[in-house]
């Protein structure tokens, strides 16, 4: 299990631009690890730009700063980026008291190895 603290921002509802957040923390199993993986492969030379993979909610443990409180319909939007193509993945949700957007810093998928 991989364990990630990770900066966030939050994007209100009706609004263009998201505010810094402070870090979320949060854990990635190893069949997650597995999934963000498969996501990649399946997105190499694939018109699609984009995979998203639901979350298991206990087990990603999720810690997030004080102000932002419970997060709900979470997922990991997993993409190729870079002049590389090498695949990214990042949490996003939506803030269970106003619906807001919150997503994390990007994270390249070969550094959970």
């Amino acid at each position: 299990m991989n364990t990630l603290t990770v900066e966030g921002w939050y994007k209100p509802t009706g609004t263009d631009r998201p505010v810094y957040m402070e870090e979320l923390r949060f854990h990635i199993t190893e069949a997650c690890h597995l999934q963000l993986e498969r996501a990649e492969e399946a997105l190499e030379g694939s018109e699609t730009g984009e995979k998203m993979i639901p979350v298991d909610m206990d087990k990603l443990e999720l810690e997030t700063p004080a102000d932002c409180g419970p997060l709900e319909n979470c997922l990991l939007r997993v993409y190729r980026g870079g002049p590389d193509h090498r695949g990214h993945f990042h949490l996003v949700g939506h803030r269970a008291a106003d619906h807001g957007l919150v997503y994390t810093k990007a994270i390249m998928v070969d550094q959970l190895g």
